[in-house]
């Protein structure tokens, strides 16, 4: 059982994390990641809230409709792979002391 000391200094910490947590979100919120198809035909830039800022399309591909649409999917979907990779590296960190239940991730 904790005592009021040791009820404080995990108060304390716990305060700590959250601070650092919420920094590490707002560092997140202005990263950008590319995600790319068809040999880079197709790019999406996306920010690490998976808000799409910039699409770039090759010209040479652009007779294709069915083809265009199918590579704008993949490099959407390559987009948020990569998004929910950088969150995991950045994040990673404050669940590694933590047991927490298989499949939750931070932040919640």
């Amino acid at each position: 059982m904790l005592n009021k000391a040791g009820l404080a200094q995990l108060m304390k910490q716990a305060q700590k994390m959250q601070e650092a947590m919420q920094k590490a979100q707002e560092e997140l919120a202005s990263l950008e990641v590319e995600g790319q198809s068809g040999a880079g035909a197709v790019k999406i830039v996306m920010t690490a809230k998976h808000d799409v800022k910039r699409v770039s399309i090759d010209a040479s591909i652009m007779d294709d409709k069915e083809m265009l649409e199918d590579l704008i999917a993949a490099a959407i979907n390559d987009a948020n792979r990569r998004v929910e990779a950088l969150i995991s590296e950045k994040m990673g960190a404050f669940s590694a002391g933590l047991s927490l239940p298989a499949g939750m991730k931070l932040p919640f």
